[in-house]
């Protein structure tokens, strides 16, 4: 199975938070790294119990074969830098463990599999100075652990079982660290597990069958939660990671690479890398490899690259894998027309004080004691004028409304924001007040 489409998602996860804005060492919120998934020796969580050595996924799958489970770990390697000044920086190296279940195994006594990555010491030699060779060291330890997976048959007709799979880190770095930072070159960072399967089908843990909710709730996830994660919809591939996500996640299309600070905010991130001054920017270039190749893509990007990231809008179902990206930049509106054909804000109207109003039309705000926010008291009495006529979930009427004399309203408008208020909280401004006045 091709799994280079989940792969790109579990990238996200592995390096979130892996260095963030403004992405130098300096900055005081990158001085405590690496929170996601971290799997700490066993020595350590003897000393800080908040910290844990494992992760476990449990799930659900239904077979009516001989089903096989593919698994792979990945995680984060700590490698150590340390500078000729002594200075010091953790970067990470990309780890995988593979291990292949049989249907023996799956559906018998289960497996254990021991694992070791190794350490080591590279030395990176830098320019001599007043006639000293100065080197940059980076040194990784050794790092043991385990994979076992366990299966429970489950009653009923459906051939189903529970799946456990569970991440141990199994290293014994001698004398117990007596601090987070000693005890992260043992860890197992951005820990997550990939898990395929051959003759069965994985179930939703967020939306389960009926029959399998009382299964699935029964299940116990720690330090990780499992989603569908086939990019086409199927249910033979399962992500467990420490970032909850919904099933079948992807990435955006437009998004030009990592940003370590949340894949949603690209926009914002990009043009706030883009003000970081030339010092600032030297200086994360010289804080980590990940950093400067950051720094170097964001300063690439052209104006059609940073218009993408800008504005798309996508519906529930339309951004599966192997749609044309034309497709999903048409222009529509920014309501479904096709699941909601009833509904047109720009054409709807409601009645107030006798009088039609609908977009265009002008009204005063009368804002109520019962609303709670009160920043309303400084609208009382303002003219706005009506950009459309919404419905609730439990269809009840408000109208999405701008401010008439704001200076900026044109931009505020042309960005979606607007007030909202209930018909009982405005008046018509004038008489006969018809849509366009």
């Amino acid at each position: 199975m091709n799994l280079d489409a989940v792969r790109r998602v579990a990238d996200a996860v592995l390096y979130e938070g892996y260095i963030l804005y403004p992405y130098r060492a300096s900055a005081a919120k990158n001085r405590s790294r690496w929170q996601f998934g971290v799997l700490m020796p066993p020595g350590y969580t003897a000393v800080d119990p908040s910290e844990t050595s494992f992760t476990q996924a449990e799930c659900v799958f239904e077979h009516s074969e001989r089903p096989a489970l593919q698994i792979i770990v990945r995680f984060l390697q700590v490698q150590r830098r340390t500078g000729p000044a002594g200075a010091t920086w953790d970067e990470a190296v990309e780890r995988e463990i593979e291990v292949v279940v049989g249907p023996d195994e799956l559906l018998g006594e289960g497996l254990t599999t021991e694992f070791t990555v190794a350490g080591g010491e590279d030395r990176e030699p830098l320019p001599a100075q007043d006639g000293a060779q100065e080197d940059t060291v980076r040194r990784r330890q050794l790092l043991a652990g385990a994979v076992r997976v366990r299966s429970t048959p489950l009653p009923g007709p459906w051939g189903a079982v529970r799946l456990q799979v569970r991440v141990e880190n199994r290293t014994d770095p001698g004398a117990a660290p007596e601090h987070r930072e000693e005890a992260l070159p043992s860890a197992l960072v951005a820990a997550h597990v990939i898990m395929s399967i051959s003759g069965g089908e994985f179930l939703s843990m967020t939306d389960p069958p009926m029959w399998a909710k009382a299964a699935v709730a029964e299940c116990e996830n720690i330090g990780g939660w499992p989603v569908l994660a086939d990019p086409d919809g199927g249910r033979d591939v399962m992500l467990s990671a420490p970032i909850i996500l919904y099933d079948h996640p992807e990435l955006a299309p437009e998004s030009p690479g990592e940003l370590y600070d949340g894949t949603e905010i690209d926009e914002i991130l990009t043009l706030r890398t883009l003000a970081l001054s030339d010092d600032e920017k030297l200086e994360a270039r010289a804080t980590d490899p990940r950093a400067a190749a950051l720094i170097d893509r964001v300063e690439s990007l052209d104006a059609q690259a940073m218009g993408r990231m800008h504005g798309t809008i996508r519906f529930p179902g339309t951004a599966r894998s192997g749609e044309r990206s034309e497709d999903l930049d048409r222009d529509v509106p920014w309501w479904d027309p096709d699941a909601e054909a009833a509904v047109s804000p720009d054409t709807d109207y409601v009645i107030i004080a006798g009088q039609k109003i609908a977009r265009g039309s002008r009204v005063r705000l009368q804002p109520g004691a019962r609303r709670s926010d009160a920043q309303d008291m400084f609208l009382i009495g303002r003219v706005a004028e009506v950009q459309a006529v919404l419905l609730d979930v439990d269809d009840n009427p408000y109208l999405a409304v701008s401010l008439a004399d704001a200076p900026d309203e044109d931009l505020r408008i042309a960005h979606g924001r607007f007030l909202y208020f209930a018909t009982d909280e405005v008046e018509p401004c004038e008489a006969g007040s018809e849509a366009g006045s």
